[in-house]
């Protein structure tokens, strides 16, 4: 794997996963392993496992914003990526520390809202807050199908309402979209990038695993570390999208649910 010209710091702001699999947790792994270095700011703790949510324990945001101008303020940042954000307050103080960073370095948000199991991690009030105060900072805008259709107000129904939808997507945000169709049923699967320089699909086969468990935060982790170390943002997508892909293909079940995806697979166990 190309590692880019730099390892690039990237500063992660989200949730914990007390599984591991997702959140922060997948967050510093992704990057890690694809050659960057992690910090990050934690908006709250979970309790979760393969099964499912089982509590939500949201960090107070004077601290919260704290954690993010300690580490800027020292460490510095090549990239930003926000994950979970919980609620509106914690959308407009992560939004409103950032701001002075993202005019020199790239923003990933990815706006999660929903877990894979079903439970709900974005307060419907925030989506307000995500468009007046975060959105207009991002550079890139990584939503799935139930989260492209909460941001546009209707939902995307099939693979060929994607193209469309990713393009009204970013022309509504302002900055680029990678809308992510693993939702759809079916064996081919696509992702669309809307950008200034258009639409464009990528397409792959499904794989045969129901372990992709933290997959959204794993891939905009990903191209956050690629934007990191100065790749262009379609090849940072590509990039992201390969260590993606090869980390489904080749998890390891764990739990008794969705087990997460294998984010160590870049590892030479030659060196362990």
């Amino acid at each position: 794997m190309n590692q880019g010209t730099s390892s690039g710091r990237v500063l992660v702001i989200a949730g914990s996963d007390s599984g591991g699999g997702a959140g922060i947790q997948a967050d510093t792994k992704a990057i890690t392993c694809m050659g960057a270095y992690a910090a990050t700011a934690i908006t709250a703790l979970t309790a979760q496992n393969t099964l499912g949510v089982h509590g939500v324990h949201p960090v107070p945001v004077d601290f919260l914003r704290l954690q993010i101008r300690t580490v800027l303020d020292d460490i510095g940042a090549d990239s930003l990526k926000t994950g979970m954000l919980h609620d509106a307050v914690t959308v407009e103080a992560v939004a409103g520390e950032l701001a002075p960073w993202t005019n020199r370095c790239p923003l990933v948000v990815d706006p999660v809202m929903v877990a894979q199991s079903g439970a709900r991690l974005l307060d419907t009030d925030a989506l307000d807050a995500l468009w007046q105060h975060l959105i207009p900072q991002a550079t890139l805008l990584t939503p799935n199908l139930p989260e492209a259709a909460a941001l546009l107000g209707r939902p995307v129904e099939s693979g060929p309402d994607m193209p469309e939808a990713a393009r009204r997507l970013a022309e509504r945000a302002g900055t680029a979209v990678l809308l992510k169709g693993g939702h759809l049923p079916g064996d081919a699967l696509q992702d669309v990038l809307a950008s200034a320089q258009g639409v464009e699909v990528f397409e792959h086969q499904r794989l045969p695993t129901r372990h992709t468990h933290g997959s959204g935060c794993t891939l905009a982790s990903a191209i956050a570390a690629a934007l990191a170390q100065g790749n262009d943002l379609r090849t940072a997508v590509e990039r992201g999208r390969n260590y993606l892909l090869e980390a489904i293909r080749s998890t390891r079940p764990l739990g008794r649910g969705a087990g997460p995806v294998n984010h160590g697979w870049t590892v030479d166990p030659e060196r362990c």
